[in-house]
């Protein structure tokens, strides 16, 4: 199908559904063949593979995803257009339609994730999808935050996502995609993701601990780390002297908070652990 055929087909639904894109759940429906094939081509498809397609909208992916797989579990939180995909996918097979939020709903287990699913549940869909064992995912996801998720350490996207998402998975940017392949056209560019999940890539004696340092640290990005560690100790109840030559001690306490590596974080982790 050619692209001005899909978006054709898209205003088409639109109209004879009496359809409008919700700006709140994000409803920006893809517009072009070749991207839905570059997606079903990056996730490299086999007939053992169960997808799971987070915002199933018309079923375009859906259908593209059915002919190449085992089984597509599609996940769809708009009532009309679950009620409009349930007439539309009997023919299929291989298709389990969920309608529900994908941050709430109980998932069947699958193995990839392909998807464009809406921006603004990018970083919390990424953290529900991490607490299922899968190969990888193939996702379409706003440019500036795929590029957060990336970023090296340092520059301006490089925090506290980046280092998160860093100790769970293995991140590629694999394609720019341009606002106008959707419609109605979103506001921003977007890439496709490849996000693999892996073992952590370094230690950390405290899991809940390393977070919440990174996540204290980076709320003051361009301090040195010393600074910034005396507001978290603060936060622990450790003031004046004591917090000052507990920071001081530290590994790292000259550095900027944006000039640290995941692994450093680890480190500081585990010294403070130690020393706590």
């Amino acid at each position: 199908m050619e692209r001005s055929d899909l978006v054709r087909r898209t205003k088409h639904l639109l109209r004879l559904y009496g359809f409008f894109p919700k700006k709140r759940l994000g409803q920006n429906f893809t517009a072009d063949s070749e991207l839905l094939e570059r997606l079903v081509s990056h996730a490299c498809l086999t007939k053992d593979d169960v997808v799971l397609e987070v915002g199933a909208g018309f079923g375009f992916l859906t259908q593209l995803l059915s002919s190449g797989c085992k089984k597509v579990v599609a996940v769809e939180v708009d009532p009309p257009l679950v009620s409009f995909l349930r007439k539309q996918l009997p023919g299929l097979q291989n298709v389990e339609l969920i309608e529900g939020d994908i941050l709430k709903v109980s998932l069947p287990q699958f193995n990839k994730v392909v998807s464009t699913p809406p921006y603004s549940i990018s970083s919390p869909l990424l953290f529900r999808l991490l607490e299922n064992k899968f190969d990888f995912a193939v996702l379409v996801l706003q440019k500036e935050f795929a590029e957060r998720l990336a970023a090296f350490v340092g520059t301006k996207d490089y925090g506290r996502l980046t280092v998160t998402i860093y100790y769970h998975a293995e991140v590629e940017l694999l394609d720019y995609v341009p606002r106008t392949l959707f419609y109605p056209p979103p506001d921003v560019d977007s890439m496709i993701v490849r996000l693999t999940p892996r073992a952590p890539p370094f230690k950390v004696d405290d899991e809940s601990l390393f977070f919440e340092l990174v996540r204290t640290l980076f709320t003051q990005r361009n301090k040195k780390v010393r600074n910034a560690l005396i507001l978290f100790l603060r936060k622990r109840e450790i003031t004046g002297k004591d917090a000052v030559n507990l920071a001081d001690s530290m590994v790292y306490s000259t550095k900027r908070v944006r000039e640290l590596a995941p692994e450093d974080f680890g480190i500081l982790t585990n010294e403070l652990l130690k020393k706590l």
